[in-house]
């Protein structure tokens, strides 16, 4: 076999890159029209909602049936909203709620959001079942630790999602939810016998199957009740075995960025792809951290260099493409009637997001002496974790800011692993001094330095207010204590809201 057109068209056909820059570089036009069915946005590719629709107008000006995939799961992993907070709170907090209606109401709107900026396929929901409490990259993603909420939950969110002419995608198969490692980093261990992959982890998947998801997105998992030698990714037993005949899914499997270290660490970002493939895999994702041209074309090459010598069945390839080519065109076809519908929020209405994360808020009173809400400006403390790298480092979150647009003279020390320190909690209690005092902590329960720094916090002041914004640990620390079960910009609004006893009507 030779390395012919159609042999390249085809592997172009299933490499999703991402890319530098607000509008596309030359190597993208061209690509495009050399048979690219898809690219991936990340928070670097985005300023406002206008100039995303003026780089997708772009993109399709050289294939009009270009896929543009996006990694907007609302709440703490947002692109589109990375430089001013998410104004929709992530899945934990619905799933908190318990309101499918809202949840796909909500997903919905996201779905209009992205269709409006040329944005139609959206690398979520998480169905990912959060068994573990101190998994270090799922966490408030999923929508909680019952298989039956999230696959409910994640039913909802892919209704009101491709309802708006947007691809959903249920991630990271066969399930994240109970690992300890990131895969960024690592290759997490699934320890999970067959019995309780099938009752936990797989369970929101063959929902989210059932209800015509359009993708579903690889984990880089070892899951030895399934395949004890290679990462889901890689896995012919878990893609095609499983997904494909199992479950039925009939949909395009892309997988998580090929280039992270649990798949591309053993094999190269080329190896991987190809194994990915030969496995079920009809779409690389890649650009995440190699954005080059000289990465997509190395993974295109290395498919070709495969299918040549016999590592890469064309049969395999031909039908990775055909599902992607048929979902671009379902996309193409969908898009256009989507946006003629309404969005749901009315002039004089909170957001739709606003309202979810207001819903979300779980409120504990352990003084009958407390002062709340607060009776004056306060001193605010964020203590503020390392986040994975799925979470934008720079997006805002927390609970000062907007309380100070409530509260004028609100101050605020936001604190570190490597800030807090003794000294720096004694200046925090100066500042608090003549003052209310509010502690705002983020998934506590996993980091030592956190729960330190509230304790030395608490033993000074006992009538202090405390914010979990991170999966709710202990109700039982403060004299109010206040879950938002989330962490996104709307989540710190709805709480600075209740702390400053504004009703909050818009």
């Amino acid at each position: 076999m030779k390395r012919g057109p159609e042999l390249l068209r085809l592997a172009e056909t299933v490499v999703f890159p991402g890319f530098e820059g607000k509008s596309p570089p030359d190597w993208i036009r061209r690509r495009l029209g050399e048979g690219l069915a898809g690219v991936v946005l990340f928070s670097r590719n985005i300023a406002t909602p206008s100039q995303v629709a003026d780089l997708t107008a772009a993109l399709r000006e050289e294939n009009p049936q270009v896929l543009v995939g996006i990694d907007e799961e609302s709440g703490e992993v947002t692109r589109l909203e990375a430089a001013d907070g998410s104004t929709r709170p992530g899945s934990f907090a619905l799933g908190v709620v318990d309101d499918t209606g809202l949840t796909e109401e909500l997903a919905a709107d996201l779905g209009r959001d992205l269709a409006l900026a040329g944005v139609n396929l959206n690398f979520a929901p998480s169905a990912d079942v959060n068994s573990n409490p101190d998994n270090p990259v799922i966490g408030l993603r999923s929508f909680g630790a019952d298989p039956d909420l999230v696959a409910r939950h994640a039913a909802a969110w892919i209704r009101g999602m491709q309802s708006a002419g947007v691809a959903a995608c249920a991630k990271h198969f066969p399930g994240h939810g109970d690992t300890s490692v990131d895969s960024h980093h690592g290759v997490p261990l699934v320890t999970a016998t067959p019995g309780d992959l099938r009752d936990v982890a797989l369970r929101p998947f063959r929902t989210a199957v059932e209800q015509g998801v359009r993708t579903v997105m690889t984990g880089h998992l070892l899951v030895p009740a399934l395949d004890p030698a290679m990462p889901a990714t890689l896995s012919r037993p878990v893609l095609h075995d499983l997904l494909r005949v199992e479950l039925g899914f009939e949909g395009v499997i892309v997988t998580d960025g090929i280039e992270m270290a649990a798949v591309s660490g053993p094999y190269g970002i080329g190896g991987a792809s190809v194994l990915a493939v030969a496995a079920g895999a009809d779409a690389i994702c890649v650009g995440g951290e190699h954005a080059g041209e000289e990465t997509a074309i190395g993974i295109r090459d290395a498919i070709v260099d495969a299918v040549i010598e016999g590592r890469l069945s064309e049969e395999r390839l031909a039908d990775a493409s055909r599902r992607v080519c048929e979902l671009a065109l379902w996309a193409t076809t969908t898009h256009r009637s989507a946006l003629s519908r309404p969005g749901t929020s009315g002039p004089g209405t909170p957001s739709i997001g606003l309202a979810a994360a207001r819903r979300a808020l779980r409120i504990t009173r352990r003084s009958a002496a407390a002062v709340f809400p607060l009776p004056a400006p306060p001193h605010v403390v964020e203590l503020a974790p390392e986040m994975n790298l799925a979470i934008e480092k720079d997006t805002p979150w927390g609970v000062g800011e907007p309380l100070g647009k409530l509260l004028p003279g609100t101050t605020v020390t936001r604190l570190a692993a490597s800030t807090a320190t003794g000294g720096a909690i004694e200046a925090v209690l100066a500042a608090a001094a003549e003052r209310p005092l509010v502690i705002v902590v983020r998934d506590a329960h996993r980091h030592p330095w956190q729960a330190d720094a509230l304790r030395h916090l608490l033993a000074a002041r006992a009538d202090a207010v405390v914010v979990e914004m991170g999966l709710p640990g202990r109700s039982d620390l403060g004299a109010v204590h206040i879950a938002t079960h989330g962490a996104a910009r709307v989540c710190g609004q709805a709480a600075a809201e209740l702390l400053a006893g504004d009703t909050g009507t818009t």
